[in-house]
This record gives C-alpha cells, structure tokens and sequence, in this order.
C-alpha cells in the first residue's frame, strides 16, 4: 500500500493529485464517465462556454496527423444557460475537482461569463480560453497579444474570488512574458499550452482536409514544444503552470512536473484511452514509491541543468 501524497496547491486550489482532463477531450464530464471513474483523478476542465450556444465549424473539423491529430471545432458549446440547467446537475455528483473554461470573443464577455457562472458552488476555479478571436479588433487572436491578455485577467479577476488560471498560445515568441502579466493583473496560474497552429492537404484533391483550412495540433508531436515552454515560464516567473501537450502516460506527467507543471492535463490521450488518467495516477503512486518519494509536489521544477 503506496502512503505517497500526490496532492498539488494551485494557490489556493488543492487537487487530490496532479492529473487533469482537458477542455474540450471530455465534453461536460457525462461522455466519457461511463469508461472510467472520474473521483480517482484530480479534476476535469469543461468544454469551452461561451455567453451564447455555438454551433462551431463545418465538418471535417478533425483530421489525424502523424503523432497527433488537427481540430477545428470552433468552441461549439450549449452557452452558459444550458450549462447551469443541463450539465451541473451531473457535475454536483462527482468526486472531483471542476473547472469551468470560457471563451468569448470580446472582453465584456469574457467578464459577464464569469459573474453568471461564480455563484454555482459546484465550480472550483475558471480557466480562460485567451486562443479565441477578438471580433470588435477585426478577429485578433486575444492570446498573441500582450495586453489583451493582460486586460482580460484583470477584468475578470475582478468577477470572481475563485481561483483563475489563463491558457496561455504557444504561437508567441515568449510565452513567460504572457505568464508574467497574468501574475502582475492577479491570475493565479497559467495552463501551458493550447494547441499549436497547422494544416494538412489532400493531395488528389489539393484541398486542405479541414473545412477551416487552419486547426489546433494536439498529440505526442507537440510534447517537446510544450515542456520547453513549460521550462520557459518556470524559469522566468514564480506562479503555478499546469502542463498541457502530448501527455500520454505517468512518465510524461513526471517529466512535465521536472521541468516547472503543478499540475498537467490529458487530451488527445482522451481519445484513445478514455481511462489514461486513472491509470496514470496509478504510474505516479508507483513511480514514487520506487524513487522513495513521499510528496509529489516535490518533483515540481526539480530538473537540473
């Protein structure tokens, strides 16, 4: 019998151990809750909401790529209304964690999402989907810049006491100084990384296999890309990371806590395994007892350089 604590503080968001799943891998929780048993992981992060149901983009909208795979759903959710009255019933009832994402597409909605969804006790924190387009500043990408995400973490940190981690864009070209500015406006950790920007091609028809021509790469392909931003942020600003890219195992999970994750998040691995998670927090409790470690949390930012 393992005694290992595997418990995590996110400020003052205490996780009974590190693993996550991922905004839109698991839809609201209900889908993939009849392959797995969701109280023995650390939390789920609801698909993206919006202040209004999207329908998204037209299909095809996933594509499969080599170790990884491209999506363009374009936030399709059921708005914020529907989630209070359909979703959070079946979210009360689970043993875990819940944190809310919201995306929008202008500041003010950012905010008012917040202050509809705060008093609903069943959520425990907010993530903030900053990788949407900014449509009163002609279709911006609000995370590729620095003082919208800035602005964003201000207004809504003065929507809601509860804890609020921001997901940062890879595609910049120094993602600490975006975790910087989420410190300085009162965000309370960063989640790293959203997908990376690719396409893919038909080659018989030489039309793009997405609708959107343009998706998100998720998988094993971006692992390196984000542990190296993972580090990055690590080494430049003190304020909790939680670790997104390619995770596919508990080995990938401990080598995201080396390098500076609090806490990391599965998606794509959602796919293949819906009960990777479980089974990962399996991996850590035995990865800890052969390396005699008592408290997870002191793996996070141990690497050596």
């Amino acid at each position: 019998m393992s005694y290992t604590d595997l418990s995590v503080n996110i400020g003052k968001l205490h996780l009974k151990n590190p693993v996550l799943l991922a905004s839109g891998t698991v839809g609201y929780g209900n889908e993939i809750s009849k392959f797995t048993d969701l109280s023995k992981i650390g939390g789920i992060v609801t698909k993206s909401l919006s202040l209004k149901p999207r329908k998204g983009n037209p299909p095809q909208r996933i594509v499969e790529t080599p170790s990884g795979m491209l999506n363009a759903i374009g936030l399709a959710n059921v708005g914020v209304e529907a989630f209070i009255k359909e979703k959070i019933p079946f979210l009360k009832e689970l043993n875990t964690t819940i944190i809310c994402n919201i995306a929008a597409s202008s500041i003010e909605e950012y905010v008012e999402c917040t202050k509809i969804l705060n008093p609903v006790d069943t959520i425990n924190a907010f993530e903030i989907n900053v990788s949407c387009p900014n449509v009163k500043e002609g279709g911006l990408i609000f995370g590729n810049d620095l003082n919208s995400v800035g602005r964003i973490t201000e207004m809504v940190r003065s929507a809601t006491n509860k804890p609020l981690i921001i997901k940062l864009s890879p595609n910049v070209s120094r993602i600490s100084e975006f975790a910087r500015i989420v410190k300085e406006e009162g965000g309370d950790a960063v989640s790293a990384i959203n997908t990376l920007v690719g396409t893919s091609f038909d080659i018989w028809t030489r039309k793009p296999k997405i609708k959107n021509v343009t998706g998100g790469l998720s998988g094993p392909a971006i692992k390196p890309v984000a542990l190296a931003k993972v580090l990055e942020i690590k080494r430049n600003v003190d304020i909790p990371i939680i670790g997104i890219g390619g995770i596919m195992n508990w080995m990938d999970t401990v080598e995201f806590m080396i390098a500076g994750a609090t806490a990391v998040q599965l998606g794509t691995v959602n796919f293949i395994n819906p009960n990777a998670g479980v089974e990962i927090v399996e991996g850590l409790h035995s990865y800890c007892e052969k390396q005699s470690i008592q408290k997870l949390s002191d793996l996070i930012g141990s690497f050596q350089l």
